[in-house]
């Protein structure tokens, strides 16, 4: 809830090694957080609209933002829950198109269906 960026760098820096280099944004509930994109920290201060939606709303939320630094971009952000209230997110820029989780589990599961295991 009052996780300033430098608290969110190392989580933010994970995501963002985890799914290939795409750009990753992270704020707490009550202050700006971390703006990460080429491997290092763009930003300090960073907040994006849906960044904060996904708090006000206690939901993962996925779209394109209408402003800020990634508008028209598709993202995905995850809300970090506490007690059922979000405490901060956590967002990925899909800048590839690469983002479609569930499609790439229905792809994996049909896979493995296929080969019997």
């Amino acid at each position: 809830m009052d996780s300033k960026a430098e608290d969110l760098t190392s989580l933010a820096l994970c995501v963002h090694t985890l799914t290939g280099g795409m750009p990753v944004t992270a704020r707490s509930r009550n202050y700006p957080g971390v703006q990460i994109e080429e491997g290092r920290v763009r930003s300090k201060v960073y907040t994006g609209p849906i960044l904060e939606q996904a708090l006000a709303e206690n939901r993962m939320i996925k779209g394109k933002p209408r402003e800020g630094d990634y508008k028209g971009i598709p993202v995905t952000v995850a809300p970090i829950l506490l007690n059922g209230l979000a405490i901060a997110a956590i967002g990925v820029v899909d800048t590839t198109g690469a983002l479609d989780f569930k499609a790439q589990m229905d792809q994996y599961a049909r896979l493995e269906k296929q080969v019997g295991r």
